[in-house]
């Protein structure tokens, strides 16, 4: 049976019967996807922009990408998890592409013996929640509407699997110059990150990358499931602002529950790339309700730490999105820059990163501040 999930779209763009749980995502879809993506990477992700036009122009030629519901998944299934992994600043000048993101799914193919029945997102936040698009377009394989994160997070260990428990290797990556790298076992998540980062560094940064291969039990169990839905769901909320020139961040409030923290202007950015993240912190000066007051936001790739007034008011894995305050367009952090009007919003973190286990590894001490965490919902 679990052989059989990839049939139903070929490599070719020919439409096949569709299984359980499968629908074909049309073009609306994939642009709003690529907006809602945008929003929940909270800042990290890599920009979607590039992934979106590649997934435009395979439509054009005829490709399509079917969403599979997880639920529906065969408990043997084999899904490919997949990522570009890096620096989000680098990959706003290092374009990628349909055939480089499907090598690292091939060399563990190959390694394992096996066929994936279909891939899903590490991240539904930023580029990484559009790119298994792109790889689904030219394999035929759908794509699950499921990630491990719920939103970006920077690092290899920074997943619901880890924080399960389950196994973090096999691995591969491949980067534009033909470079491939088959990481066979490690001792542990953190391990895996630290090997994997130091290749991607050496690789320039970003690297397209296959995680350790999940059951469809797994994904079952332990992804955050409805996250494709979700981004899409979101992306049509402010579209649909936009079309009827309502406000796009109140429609992204009502969508999700969000909570609005501050409005403001950012009037100071520092940043740096080093061992691979974009590490850096952003000031802004209060707008409308909350002229006088101050805001501070640190992040690893991702938004990490928003202070008001110098006291932490909100923190991961509590999402942190910053979005502009006029068109509700996500705002990256390698993107954000001096005169922005933004607004900064909060979303509930997935139960599994509110756990002993999940805080260990995406709580505030794990981005190297001194405090624990504190809900601001």
């Amino acid at each position: 049976m679990a052989e059989q999930l990839g049939a139903a779209v070929t490599a070719q763009g020919e439409e096949r019967p569709l299984g359980p749980g499968e629908r074909y995502l049309s073009a609306d879809d994939v642009e709003a996807l690529a907006l809602g993506a945008w929003i929940l990477g909270t800042g990290g992700g890599g920009s979607p922009y590039l992934s979106l036009l590649n997934v435009r122009q395979l439509y054009k030629q005829g490709h399509k990408v079917v969403l599979k519901d997880p639920m529906t998944l065969p408990d043997d299934a084999l899904v490919a998890v997949l990522s570009t992994q890096g620096a989000p600043i680098v990959g706003m000048e290092r374009l990628g592409d349909p055939e480089n993101s499907l090598k690292p799914l091939r060399i563990l193919e190959d390694y394992l013996g096996r066929k994936f029945d279909a891939v899903m997102p590490v991240e539904i936040g930023g580029g990484n929640g559009v790119m298994p698009l792109m790889v689904s377009a030219i394999s035929g394989l759908p794509t699950i509407d499921a990630d491990s994160m719920g939103r970006a997070y920077p690092e290899a260990q920074m997943t619901s699997f880890s924080a399960a428990g389950l196994q973090c290797f096999p691995l591969a990556m491949a980067d534009i110059r033909d470079n491939e790298i088959l990481i066979k076992t490690a001792d542990s998540w953190k391990w895996m990150e630290r090997i994997s980062r130091k290749i991607c560094t050496e690789l320039g940064s970003t690297a397209s990358t296959c995680k350790a291969p999940r059951s469809g039990a797994e994904v079952k169990k332990f992804g955050v499931l409805h996250t494709t839905t979700k981004a899409i769901g979101l992306g049509r909320a402010v579209f649909e602002a936009r079309k009827n020139h309502t406000d796009p961040v109140a429609a992204i409030v009502e969508n999700c529950d969000d909570l609005k923290l501050f409005k403001g202007k950012i009037t100071d950015i520092e940043r740096r790339t080093t061992e691979g993240f974009l590490r850096g912190r952003a000031e802004l000066d209060g707008m409308d309700e909350d002229q006088g007051r101050q805001f501070t936001l640190d992040f690893q790739n991702e938004y990490s730490v928003g202070s008001q007034d110098g006291k932490p008011v909100v923190m991961t894995p509590d999402l942190i999105c910053v979005v502009d305050s006029i068109n509700g367009d996500g705002i990256a952090t390698e993107t954000i820059r001096y005169g922005q009007r933004v607004t900064v919003l909060a979303l509930p973190a997935p139960e599994i990163f509110l756990t002993p286990r999940g805080l260990e590894l995406v709580g505030p001490r794990a981005f190297g501040f001194d405090f624990d965490y504190k809900s601001v919902f």
